[in-house]
């Protein structure tokens, strides 16, 4: 039984996200578990996500893997929260509201991305 989806394709802040997420080579979007989520042969983004330990649903949010040296600071960051399932993981979730800054999304996103990316795929990135 596929799980139900839980976004809706109009929401502003989803549109800003694939807009950002899938101007970077080689990305796709797959839905899995009712949730867009953004690949470049590995998952680097999901769209949607709960907090660990809770019920708490968080759909206006991206799931990502931070950079290591900016870990810290992200955590005590109030718009920051442990994702449950990815969190283990070394994943973090940021609260995301139509009108933030999206350049900071853009930064999360191209972290995440080249931690997973092949070398050909930030070459082209970074050929850019």
């Amino acid at each position: 039984m596929p799980h139900p989806i839980m976004f809706d394709d109009n929401d502003p802040c989803l549109i800003r996200v694939r807009e950002i997420a899938l101007a970077l080579p080689d990305a796709t979007e797959v839905v899995a578990h009712g949730r867009p989520t953004f690949r470049c042969g590995k998952m680097f983004a999901n769209y949607g996500g709960s907090v660990r330990g809770s019920k708490e649903r968080h759909d206006q949010s991206i799931l990502f893997i931070p950079d290591e040296s900016e870990r810290q600071a992200l955590e005590e960051d109030p718009r920051f929260f442990m994702p449950a399932y990815l969190g283990p993981y070394g994943w973090l979730g940021l609260l995301l509201k139509p009108r933030m800054d999206w350049t900071e999304v853009a930064e999360l996103l191209d972290a995440s991305y080249r931690q997973i990316a092949p070398k050909r795929s930030v070459a082209k990135l970074d050929a850019d």
